[in-house]
């Protein structure tokens, strides 16, 4: 029994399904992660001293925006590569990288305003709802930390060309994983919200 052999075309969306699937799998594995620490986070809350009147910090609200327009922009690079526009790709690519900076900047900013209310991650201060909020944010970032790392190669990638209409898997890969970031960030920005 003889097999023909693929075609490139074939060999192309083999690899972009395996990819993808892949991606998939590890965007799972994440999302069983944070169900994790969000089940702790519930259970946690019937202790006697969990502090009820937490507010969040103004500087989670502005990046959450800057999240939800990063996915955008992000979306607006892989729509703008498809129609081979490169100067708008090359635009809508590096305003992504800024707004996953300015994200980062805005958590870390979350966090001194969260230490000047007088709650701290670890020590005599410390108190369990806050070292819940830390653990979530610290650990959504290092996800993001390898999103952004995938943005550079990304956008070093389209800067050597790489990327067309009709090759464009590495953005589709990287416009993906922003979007679960993005939307990951923002279930757990309502979680911490509502169910304090």
């Amino acid at each position: 029994m003889t097999t023909t052999p693929m075609t490139a075309q074939e060999h192309k969306e083999k690899t972009a399904r395996s990819y993808k699937l892949l991606l998939l799998f590890g965007m799972g594995s994440m999302t069983m992660m944070f169900a994790g620490i969000v089940s702790a986070f519930v259970v946690s809350k019937s202790r006697e001293d969990w502090m009820k009147d937490f507010q969040l910090p103004s500087a989670f609200y502005f990046s959450t925006l800057a999240i939800i327009l990063c996915s955008v922009a992000f979306h607006l690079a892989k729509k703008a590569i498809q129609k081979d526009n490169r100067s708008a790709t090359t635009s809508f690519l590096l305003f992504t990288l800024g707004l996953g900076i300015s994200f980062v900047v805005l958590q870390f900013t979350g966090f001194e305003q969260i230490v000047q209310q007088g709650y701290y991650f670890t020590g005599p201060e410390s108190n369990i709802a806050t070292t819940f909020l830390y653990v979530i944010a610290i650990v959504h970032l290092a996800h993001l930390a390898g999103g952004l790392i995938s943005l550079l190669i990304i956008i070093y990638n389209h800067f050597k060309q790489k990327y067309n209409s009709s090759q464009l898997l590495g953005i589709e890969l990287g416009a993906m994983y922003w979007h679960f970031l993005d939307f990951l960030w923002v279930c757990l920005f309502f979680f911490l919200y509502f169910f304090k």
